[in-house]
């Protein structure tokens, strides 16, 4: 989900219950906050030697011991409008940042709205080998043998 699609639904849900949903099915605590919005633009050479860039926008969730706070659709759509000059795109993808051990990314697959609750579906960020063609993964089969 893009910075425009994610704000659109903010919008037509402006004071909804608002959660975001872990792949594990586990909601991040709603007493949650959200203490930085940004760009991130990632500059890397892959294992092949192609250079990449890659360029989300990233929304770092924190949760404190102030059980009852609760974070509207609406102050979110606003510090989003807040960060527009930032991202510089709303084309970009939606990442949030959350954890308690250590923090994780995770990409927003797409929301619910359920009985006044507003609920964002995250998915985990998986690594991949993006040269496999030069690396050699995927290479070997029963037919050819590995090299």
């Amino acid at each position: 989900m893009n910075v425009a699609q994610f704000h659109e639904i903010l919008k037509q849900h402006p004071s909804a219950k608002l959660h975001f949903r872990l792949p594990n099915g586990k909601l991040i605590p709603p007493h949650f906050h959200v203490t930085e919005v940004g760009r991130i633009d990632k500059s890397f050479i892959d294992c092949g030697g192609t250079k990449r860039k890659t360029t989300t926008c990233a929304i770092q969730t924190w949760t404190a011991d102030d059980t009852d706070h609760r974070l509207l659709p609406s102050k979110l759509a606003g510090i989003l409008e807040l960060a527009k000059p930032i991202l510089t795109s709303l084309d970009l993808p939606v990442e949030v940042e959350y954890g308690t051990e250590a923090a994780a990314m995770y990409s927003v697959s797409h929301a619910e709205s359920i009985l006044g609750d507003l609920i964002f579906n995250l998915v985990g960020k998986q690594t991949d080998c993006l040269a496999k063609d030069k690396c050699g993964v995927n290479t070997c089969s029963p037919t050819t043998g590995c090299c």
